[in-house]
């Protein structure tokens, strides 16, 4: 496995992100993307808020690096997701063209990275990113847990 500088201290700022959104009443997701070993942008969750089933964490933070770049690819970033993206995720980071996915906890229902769909696996995909899975998996499992135990 590749061993990424501040891997740890970007998904600790990507998990503050998802307890923001747990505290907002959404799924407890953060993501940042870095560029050049520096957070560039930091979002989660807000599909509630926004009343917009594609405001994925990794979506918009996918639309606030390009507008903060200026750039229609985020080639030379990495993104940090607490959750394994899901399918239309894994589709906007293959479009994006990001360098590396690292997630935290894995997503067996959900997921499409290394389970379900495998969507980088597919000869239809264009663009497969480096896959780091695990960092801060507990941290982040425990999070989403907690959120959905809560509810029922």
């Amino acid at each position: 496995m590749t061993q990424v500088p501040n891997s740890a201290t970007f998904m600790d700022h990507a998990i503050q992100a998802a307890m923001r959104a747990a505290e907002a009443g959404e799924v407890p997701v953060g993501a940042l993307i870095t560029h050049q070993g520096k957070i560039i942008v930091t979002a989660q969750n807000r599909m509630r808020e926004l009343k917009d089933a594609t405001a994925h964490a990794e979506i918009l933070a996918i639309r606030a690096a390009m507008e903060k770049l200026g750039a229609e690819r985020l080639n030379m970033c990495d993104l940090y997701v607490t959750l394994e993206p899901c399918t239309m995720c894994a589709g906007a980071i293959a479009h994006a063209r990001l360098r590396r996915v690292c997630y935290g906890a894995a997503d067996k229902k959900g997921g499409a990275v290394e389970h379900g769909v495998q969507f980088f696996e597919h000869a239809s995909c264009h663009h497969r990113p480096e896959i780091i899975s695990g960092i801060g998996a507990q941290k982040s499992g425990a999070l989403l847990r907690d959120f959905f135990a809560s509810r029922r």
